[in-house]
């Protein structure tokens, strides 16, 4: 039975995630096959023919944006009125409402600069800095880049062979994730798919896997890790919430901070690998050369510089660009993944130093956004938001993790360059 305060608390949390449902934004945002097929008979030669009329026409809006907007400011009103401006889970669905109203916002104007604009308020840019005088995701890239080309193949493994078809994929993640969703009523599904860009998708409740490609034991292994132990464990996690069920639903800022998650937890558990880390920078780099200048043929002819073949490269090139035109800014979604890896990565290591270590599980309660953490920890120990079912193994006992932490804090401190001189000898 919920208190009069949790039930206004629901009640608001229930009018969000309806006022969103009908929003899907990598929906608004693809091409259609036949965009594909005129670029490859043009042999790769010729801009995609892609600009504010193909929106309007082949994919029109599912929804009124004008009246969708005024819901959320409805909502928002409603929320000030009921729960008060200072409230923490008020100001934690107001943000929801503002930033989906944004969200709209770059709906509507899909195919002019100013979607890049409002992308980047949402996402950010490869030039955005992370405190004064600190490198950015473009630096990021470039380093990541060059230390991969030392390693080369050195780290090539049997596990990097691509031996196992998207059928073995479903059947072998479909086994590993149900001893992982241990809950008989969380009826999880991995299916096969033709209609997604990415390799491996999450959704409510299922795991998308892309039909017809051939995936090695590391890709699977990471399909299992993020897609599964993050995206879906999070999702179960926000719909086991009896009060705010906002949580089971994630506005762009929990985008960064959950594709963070499932990144840093790629790297936590060792299934990330250096073919994944070049597929992350190179999203940077795709992301950055649209952001100063470069066209559709420009980030393409990058993508097969990279050793893409011209299928892989014109779906990379797509992601950048979708949402835009071929000679507009890019959609910069795809620097959620390096960027919320940072961010939680030093969030971590802060909460160690100050002694808050209980509150990073909560990271796993729902669809959250960093800055939410504390307030959410506030309202678990209010009995306001319940804990989360299902957390990752190494997030689950933090006593690795901290040990992990304490030598980062530490080793931070080390002046690189200095020791690559000192270590000259023995690098040798």
């Amino acid at each position: 039975m919920l208190t009069d305060y949790q039930s206004i608390i629901h009640e608001l949390s229930e009018r969000i995630v309806a006022a969103q449902k009908p929003i899907r934004v990598l929906d608004a945002l693809k091409w259609n096959s036949e965009i594909k097929a005129q670029f490859f008979k043009d042999k790769f030669k010729k801009l995609p023919h892609v600009d504010t009329e193909y929106y309007l026409e082949k994919n029109p809006l599912q929804f009124d944006p004008f009246k969708k907007i005024e819901e959320f400011h409805e909502i928002e009103r409603s929320i000030r009125r009921l729960l008060g401006q200072y409230s923490g889970v008020g100001s934690i669905m107001s943000r929801m409402c503002h930033e989906y109203s944004r969200v709209v916002e770059m709906l509507l104007v899909r195919g002019t600069g100013k979607f890049t604009e409002i992308s980047q308020e949402l996402y950010g840019s490869s030039e955005d800095a992370f405190h004064v005088g600190a490198p950015t995701l473009k630096d990021l890239a470039t380093l990541v880049s060059n230390t991969l080309s030392n390693i080369k193949d050195q780290v090539v493994t049997d596990a990097d062979i691509e031996k196992y078809t998207s059928e073995d994929a479903v059947r072998i993640l479909s086994k590993r994730l149900e001893k992982y969703f241990t809950d008989k009523n969380d009826a999880i599904r991995v299916e096969l798919s033709d209609g997604i860009i990415a390799d491996a998708s999450a959704g409510a409740e299922r795991i998308k896997i892309h039909d017809g490609l051939m995936f090695s034991e590391r890709e699977i292994r990471t399909f299992e890790v993020h897609e599964g132990w993050v995206h879906l464990g999070t999702t179960m996690n926000g719909l086991a919430q009896p009060v705010c069920t906002f949580l089971s639903k994630g506005p762009p800022s929990s985008t960064i901070t959950q594709e963070g998650l499932a990144i840093i937890t790629e790297v936590f558990t060792f299934a990330s690998y250096p073919g994944r880390l070049k597929r992350l920078s190179n999203r940077i780099t795709g992301v950055s050369m649209a952001e100063e200048g470069a066209n559709f043929l420009d980030v393409f002819n990058f993508y097969r510089e990279q050793g893409l073949d011209e299928n892989d490269s014109y779906h990379s090139t797509t992601r950048v660009f979708r949402g835009s035109t071929p000679d507009g800014g890019p959609f910069t979604k795809d620097l959620s993944y390096s960027k919320g890896f940072i961010l939680i990565y030093n969030y971590i290591r802060l909460a160690v130093q100050r002694g808050l270590v209980s509150q990073i599980p909560i990271l796993f309660i729902g669809k959250t956004t960093l800055e939410d953490i504390h307030i959410l920890h506030d309202l678990v120990e209010e009995e306001i938001a319940i804990p989360p079912k299902y957390i990752p193994p190494q997030f689950r006992d933090l006593a690795a993790l901290s040990a992990w932490m304490v030598y980062s804090l530490f080793l931070n401190r080390l002046d690189l360059q200095r020791l690559a001189m000192d270590f000259k000898a023995i690098l040798m």
